[in-house]
């Protein structure tokens, strides 16, 4: 676990040094400051976990100092040391945000479970804001479905590395579709750690300045828009995994600091003076060949070596076999419940031309194919035109939506069924592309062929923005 820092405000030095002495033998790094004005001069540099406080200070007392640090950074918890005869200033102080209060004289075991509390309180609260934005996400992909050699077996290393109790850096290669995801969330369930956070990161959806406080964390006034400090996806996963999805995408000035981050288990803050002690387990995945990268100069070496301890190369749909039908059952099931269908199962020839089409959207293109398919059925059987693919003249299955030069001679397949409803079909394409995109407008506005104001205007008509 990472080291909490404790800042002590007490004039009593002999009390103070007791209590510093205490905690650090308890793990925690401790200081000591002799009056608020000391204590506030140290806030910069210390950026302290928790501070406990004498009610009764040398000019600024306790109270006024709770209400300087709470302006400072209303996150770090406050404890209140006080006196039998100031125990009401305590409880006003409990009111005006002190965390709790603490008696005198001090008990130091019950000083350490409420250094304890306060610590595990700050980290739940950030670690669920964090992990709300980061890991929250609506992923358009079935549980761990299919029976392929070549799936299965990546699917038993996968439970091996689970198993581990020192998790080494694990690279998940595949085509982008391929579930690199499915199989980072796999070996997070099946560890130790299940119960700790599962960070995403998406390495591609930030640029390098704001991927660094992102990962990292800053302090207050490290740049123009940090109004205060907040801590960075490595300390937000803190007891569990960090995942970097597309890692090849980071910048090589970021690589670096990552590469510090993996190999000595600390991070440093943008805009901050020390390190922090980290304890995250680290997966990757990427859909580019790293190592010729890294050969390259494209990418750092030493920092592929490192993620690549254990690599795990996932197949493409089309070497999976019958994987594709068992993975259609699958989403059929599961969009049948979100949309309230009862498609029961799928026409003969949809199976010969799930199964003759090349997917180069992998898994993630079939979930959207079945998708689709399901929420413009009409009846209890899917069938070619529901599926909105085609073939060509030589047997290679090609997707109407994809080839327009070869749609023109067949316009039905890009068509809802009759009598669908025209505003519904465009918000469909419209989240189908945000999905392809993975979020990103700007993108998804030139997959649509529209330009980027146009799209905003679309997602706020259709209540998605």
């Amino acid at each position: 676990m990472s080291a909490s820092t404790v800042l002590i405000v007490d004039d009593e030095r002999t009390l103070a040094r007791a209590v510093k002495a205490f905690l650090i033998e308890a793990g925690y790094e401790a200081e000591v400051a002799g009056d608020a004005e000391q204590a506030l001069g140290m806030l910069e540099t210390l950026r302290p976990d928790v501070v406990f406080s004498d009610m009764r200070l040398p000019g600024m007392d306790g109270l006024e100092l709770l209400k300087r640090i709470r302006e400072f950074d209303a996150g770090i918890p406050v404890v209140i040391m006080t006196a039998h005869g100031t125990i009401e200033g305590a409880v006003e102080a409990v009111k005006l945000g002190a965390f709790d209060y603490l008696k005198k004289p001090v008990d130091l075991e019950e000083l350490k479970l409420l250094a304890d509390r306060a610590k595990e309180t700050t980290q739940l609260r950030q670690e669920l804001s964090y992990y709300r934005r980061q890991a929250a996400r609506d992923i358009p992909m079935a549980g761990v479905v299919g029976r392929s050699p070549s799936f299965l077996a990546v699917l038993d290393q996968a439970r091996q590395i689970a198993a581990l109790e020192e998790t080494p850096p694990v690279l998940i290669s595949g085509e982008t579709g391929t579930g690199k995801g499915l199989i980072a969330r796999t070996i997070h369930a099946g560890s130790t750690r299940a119960s700790k956070p599962f960070i995403e990161v998406n390495c591609t959806a930030l640029p390098g300045t704001l991927m660094e406080s992102e990962l990292f964390g800053h302090e207050r006034g490290a740049f123009t828009d940090a109004k205060e400090s907040r801590m960075g996806l490595f300390e937000a996963g803190e007891g569990g995994f960090l995942f970097l999805d597309e890692v090849g995408d980071i910048e090589l000035a970021l690589q670096g600091k990552l590469l510090k981050a993996v190999e000595e288990r600390t991070v440093r803050r943008v805009g901050g003076t020390r390190d922090r002690q980290i304890d995250v387990r680290i997966l990757s995945a990427t859909n580019r060949d790293l190592e010729r990268a890294a050969q390259q100069g494209l990418f750092r070496s030493d920092l592929y070596f490192r993620l690549a301890v254990i690599i795990l190369h996932l197949p493409p749909l089309r070497e999976r076999g019958d994987d594709v039908l068992i993975l259609a059952e699958e989403f059929l099931n599961r969009f049948n419940a979100k949309y309230g269908k009862r498609v029961r199962r799928l026409d003969p020839g949809a199976h010969d031309l799930l199964l003759g089409y090349p997917w180069p959207g992998n898994v993630r293109e079939l979930s959207h194919v079945i998708e689709r398919a399901v929420l413009w059925s009409q009846g209890d059987t899917l069938d070619l035109q529901h599926l909105a693919l085609s073939r060509t003249g030589n047997g290679e299955a090609a997707s109407a939506a994809a080839r327009p030069a070869e749609a023109k001679s067949q316009p039905a397949s890009l068509l809802p069924p009759a009598g669908t409803d025209l505003e519904r079909w465009e918000k469909t394409l419209i989240e189908q592309a945000l999905r392809d995109c993975d979020g990103n407008q700007t993108k998804a506005a030139a997959r649509l062929g529209i330009t980027r104001d146009t799209l905003r205007y679309r997602l706020k008509k259709h209540g998605l923005g």
